[in-house]
């Protein structure tokens, strides 16, 4: 993306839903990995491609705090650009980091509740696209609580799995430390990503509040 410049006004919203279509790109490529794990040794294409999804959202990040930073009126606070972009480039993060995680802690074998986790986040993305889709018109749109209240609700989802999964992995991994470490590295990860997910709704909300 090319550099903001001055006199050429970026749609700030426009940002935000490539931001989402990106973390829903990149869900969806948590869930192939997940699916389809074969060893950390063949990783590394889906590493690249994490990676690459990433870097874009970095891209867009830059664009904007480039435009916030020189543009005289901005659509909403600049604070609240700057914190919608720094939550929704924390989702991206977070599920490459998981990606390279698999790789970097040696996981040999794929746990059972991952699929079930990188669902929900899936899930959660993607419900972030669709309020995503009304916040342009937030001062209008009649169904945008809504849809932030079913993020914060896919969040829960995730909160109660990732309880009975931490439980399950102590409870039962006492012959294998090692594993129980890895998976708890993990697990915090994807759980941070439902938190940080759950945050990008709940500045889409706060915004709402402070301009109707």
């Amino acid at each position: 993306m090319a550099k903001h410049k001055k006199g050429k006004k970026l749609d700030y919203f426009e940002a935000f839903d490539k931001q989402v279509d990106l973390a829903i790109k990149e869900a969806k490529l948590l869930v192939e990995v997940i699916e389809n794990y074969d060893g950390p040794e063949n990783l590394e294409d889906y590493i690249d491609r994490a990676h690459e999804i990433e870097h874009a959202g970095d891209k867009l990040v830059h664009s904007v705090f480039d435009a916030v930073t020189v543009d005289f009126v901005t659509p909403i606070d600049r604070e609240d650009i700057i914190a919608m972009t720094q939550s929704l480039d924390d989702v991206l993060d977070y599920m490459e980091g998981t990606v390279q995680r698999l790789y970097m802690l040696d996981v040999k074998e794929m746990h059972p509740k991952a699929a079930e986790f990188a669902g929900l986040l899936l899930k959660s993305c993607e419900k972030l696209g669709k309020a995503m889709d009304d916040f342009s018109d937030f001062k209008n749109s009649k169904k945008l609580n809504q849809l932030i209240i079913d993020v914060g609700s896919v969040e829960e989802e995730a909160d109660e799995l990732f309880f009975h999964t931490m439980r399950e992995l102590y409870s039962h991994g006492k012959e294998d430390p090692l594993g129980v470490f890895v998976w708890d590295k993990i697990f915090q990860r994807l759980e941070n990503t439902a938190d940080a997910c759950e945050k990008v709704a709940d500045t889409m909300g706060t915004i709402v509040m402070k301009n109707c």
